[in-house]
């Protein structure tokens, strides 16, 4: 070989690694209603063809209201009579895609959807785009890793504040990341809160107000939260959408996309693995089926143990980089001290917030950024004291006597799964 296909071959090589090992540079991106990309041509087909079609929705609690899911769902039913669809509620209130890529699998993949909606632009407002992608490009490879042919659509709405980078035409931070991994991978996207802004600019609507005002579209009361006029319109935009992408019925293997990732490091690895009876030592113990936590979680989280006893813990081993715990904050919630490799996390960590007048799904973070290719050990433990309940005092009419009820006594963990980018060792 001559010197000078030496080097040729040795440019070739470097610029290979280059393309393989470059991360992606975040860049804001121009806003537009619809993006059809590579379109939904797998469900158009099979909802064409009278079949039975599977639509599942992963989201926060934009999603999980009685809204634009349900609204989508009729709007499908009526357009495609012959097909019969069904509807997979994979959403859960405030939360963003680091738990959604976690439950996947157990919310939505394990029923077989023919078509994912993603809804997080708006709970993942604050996240970084570099979290993002991780945890959006996970949801992705997860889906086509166990179906290729499952369509997947990313769809954005609205809070208010949007509306800035909207009217330059440019999307929020949080879509434009999920914009750019959209572009990746040729998935179709949908902006609602374009929509909104646009009527809000022709005099049309109020992004928020507590009564409607007159000749305009009251969207909502808490300039989040859609009212029923404001899912109208996501529901409108999105059945137009549809319709613009059932001119290609070409259908789509989405397996070749698999083989270039977005970014190196994403979560395609993300799994849940329920608790166990060897990892739980002291007074645990399984809410009953008929338990008002379980009947209120157990859908979403499993089967929920339940620990009261300062020094009761939680042991697991795991090789892989990051792990977290799927439970429950609430009133009468109290605080652990986590353990990682030997070494206490510092601070008691809080199961109750400003929020806690009531119980609502959570995670706890335990660990991140470690070795992947090492075994970690992890230990939950209950500390003796109380959290602090003075956080959640301006939401009570009497805090001197609420505080000091029933309700918000106690040391209690509730706890279901382990959130984990690797395996757990037994």
């Amino acid at each position: 070989m001559n010197l000078a296909r030496v080097f040729l071959s040795l440019s070739l090589c470097a610029l290979l690694a280059t393309t393989v090992l470059a991360e992606p540079t975040f860049e804001t991106v121009p806003a537009q209603l619809v993006k059809p990309r590579e379109g939904l041509n797998n469900v158009l087909k099979k909802l064409e063809e009278g079949k039975t079609v599977r639509v599942a929705y992963l989201g926060g609690s934009i999603t999980a209201a009685n809204g634009w899911r349900v609204k989508t769902t009729k709007w499908l039913q009526e357009k495609y009579p012959d097909a019969k669809i069904e509807e997979i509620h994979a959403a859960i209130g405030g939360t963003g895609s680091d738990l959604g890529v976690f439950r996947l699998e157990r919310d939505a993949l394990v029923h077989k959807p023919d078509l994912l909606f993603v809804e997080f632009a708006v709970n993942d407002g604050g996240a970084p785009p570099e979290r993002i992608w991780k945890a959006m490009e996970g949801i992705v490879r997860q889906t086509w890793a166990l179906n290729p042919e499952t369509d997947i659509c990313f769809v954005y709405t609205f809070r208010v504040n949007y509306e800035e980078p909207l009217r330059k035409g440019e999307c929020p931070r949080a879509a434009s990341a999920m914009e750019m991994l959209a572009d990746h991978y040729g998935i179709p996207s949908v902006n609602f809160a374009l929509k909104v802004v646009e009527l809000e600019s022709d005099g049309k609507l109020t992004f928020q107000s507590d009564k409607p005002e007159e000749g305009k579209i009251h969207f909502s009361s808490d300039g989040v939260h859609p009212l029923d006029a404001g899912y109208e319109i996501y529901t409108e935009v999105l059945g137009k959408a549809i319709e613009q992408m059932a001119a290609n019925r070409q259908p789509v293997d989405h397996q070749a996309k698999m083989a270039t990732p977005f970014v190196a490091d994403n979560w395609q690895a993300a799994k849940m693995v329920p608790l166990n009876d060897s990892m739980l030592t002291g007074n645990w113990k399984p809410l009953a089926e008929d338990a008002s936590l379980q009947r209120a979680f157990g859908k979403r989280m499993g089967q929920i143990y339940e620990g009261s006893e300062p020094g009761s813990k939680i042991t697991f081993k795991f090789k892989g980089s990051t792990a977290k715990i799927y439970d429950l904050l609430g009133p009468d919630g109290g605080q652990v001290i986590v353990t990682v490799d030997g070494k206490p996390h510092g601070k008691p960590i809080p199961r109750f917030d400003s929020y806690c007048t009531y119980h609502r799904i959570a995670t706890l973070g335990l660990a991140d950024g470690l070795d992947p290719n090492e075994v970690h050990t992890v230990t939950i433990e209950i500390h003796p004291d109380q959290p602090d309940r003075q956080p959640v005092a301006f939401r009570l009419k009497d805090p001197e006597v609420e505080l000091k009820a029933p309700k918000y006594q106690g040391t209690n963990v509730r706890a279901s799964q382990i959130l984990v980018l690797g395996d757990i060792v037994p």
